[in-house]
């Protein structure tokens, strides 16, 4: 098999070069660990992707919309990863137990899934977990025909005959790694000893195997699962080699990273910078919703008079107002030259040029006699970016908003209300130096 061939020259190469230096071998384990999560879950249909998968396990960030279920899944699929490199370090064997010890961890508790009764009747099944299958788990393949694992009863039996034929392979002289991690795979997967979890207890496994012979794990990716199912089924009619020289081709992948990572360059793969701007995506989403819709002329100008008409009638309904004979109203526009009032009934202006707006509320002629004209000035200030608004009251930034999203009666009331108390404050105080004189 040309693959395999290349896959142990590639070794041989590896070899040569390690010790790695701990730090890119760090790198490279890393790599290897979040590909790994992202791509054997996302082939057994969770719906986390590449950025969400990161995110989660290097920042701790779930989500937004995505099941609980999803999240669990990865990270106990995380942590079986770190335990089965732990027991690769202390050359731990692999035996039924180690299997079962390995499912615990992957699916952590029991839960229920939907299932069909021979009868065709929805119904409900238990997946335990760390334990062999107590029902059948046969699949209907696409022509509708059934196809058949082993059944409850016969799987205590077939997984003791897995691990006799395994330690007897790895004791032969002529023992390839490659083969046995492929094959062990295949005939895990035709028993399908668990209830749930099988394909990605199945690639643990192999990798475990790879691992334990110096081999990196092997990593089938998403994109490629119409290959690996097909490799699976030439395996079901006989053809085991093509499954076998599938597992090779990805190996060898696997070998060229680890080998460009050990020479200190590049591990990066071509899709892999779509992967860290998906991962930049869900990053950004933690911190704040994207916009989606940009800056144009319609939206400043309905902008516009939403913020002045809507601020207007809220400052006039405001009690503080009847403490003056007279409020002014103030509009401006500023560009990149000019600052310049405008009147609303004629808004002639060019809206994609205007880069903030705002509105003057200068209260006139307090009308309690005595206090020399009080007056009072209130600025609201609404800057236009190219995808949100901000809006600032004397100054200070209040709210920022994505164009999608109109200033609410809720946000102008808060806008007033926190202006009001400047305000109260201002003839508070006044009051207070009118009773000292």
């Amino acid at each position: 098999m040309e693959a395999i061939v290349q896959a142990l020259a590639l070794k041989e190469q590896l070899d040569t070069l390690r010790p790695i230096d701990v730090e890119q071998e760090k790198r490279i384990m890393q790599k290897f660990r979040l590909d790994w999560n992202y791509h054997s879950n996302h082939l057994e249909g969770n719906s986390l992707n590449y950025g969400e998968t990161k995110a989660l396990l290097l920042f701790g960030i779930t989500a937004q919309g995505k099941p609980l279920k999803d999240h669990f899944e990865i990270t106990g699929h995380n942590e079986a990863i770190d335990w089965v490199i732990d027991m690769v370090k202390g050359n731990r064997s692999l035996t039924e137990n180690f299997i079962r010890e390995l499912h615990q961890l992957l699916l952590k508790e029991p839960y229920e899934v939907d299932a069909i009764t021979p009868e065709g009747k929805p119904t409900k099944r238990k997946i335990t977990v760390g334990q062999y299958k107590t029902m059948p788990n046969h699949v209907k393949t696409v022509t509708g025909e059934m196809f058949y694992f082993a059944t409850p009863e016969e799987t205590p039996a077939k997984m003791y005959d897995l691990l006799v034929w395994y330690n007897e392979k790895v004791t032969q002289q002529d023992f390839n790694p490659i083969l046995v991690a492929a094959e062990f795979h295949y005939k895990f997967i035709r028993i399908h000893p668990f209830d749930d979890g099988n394909g990605r207890t199945a690639r643990i496994l192999m990798n475990f195997i790879l691992m334990q012979f110096h081999y990196p794990p092997v990593i089938v990716k998403t994109e490629d699962k119409a290959n690996y199912f097909a490799a699976l089924q030439l395996a079901d009619v006989g053809n085991i080699e093509a499954f076998i020289e599938y597992i090779a081709q990805n190996l060898v992948r696997s070998l060229e990273i680890m080998i460009s990572g050990a020479n200190g360059e590049n591990i990066e793969e071509d899709d892999d910078i779509d992967k860290e701007i998906a991962l930049l995506e869900q990053r950004l989403k933690s911190i704040g919703e994207s916009s989606q819709i940009s800056k144009s002329e319609g939206v400043v100008l309905n902008l516009i008079e939403d913020v002045f008409f809507n601020l207007q009638k809220s400052i006039q309904e405001n009690s503080i107002s009847k403490l003056y004979v007279d409020i002014d109203y103030e509009f401006f526009v500023k560009n990149d030259v000019d600052e310049f009032d405008v009147n609303l009934n004629d808004l002639e202006i060019n809206a994609n040029e205007i880069k903030n707006f705002g509105i003057n509320v200068k209260y006139n002629n307090f009308k309690t006699l005595g206090f020399n004209n009080l007056s009072f000035l209130s600025t609201f200030f609404i800057v236009l970016n190219n995808v949100s608004y901000s809006v600032f009251v004397n100054g200070e930034k209040e709210i920022e908003k994505g164009y999608q999203y109109k200033l609410t009666q809720e946000d102008i009331k808060s806008l007033n209300k926190k202006e009001t108390i400047r305000h109260k404050n201002f003839i508070e105080q006044k009051i207070a130096e009118k009773e000292k004189e």
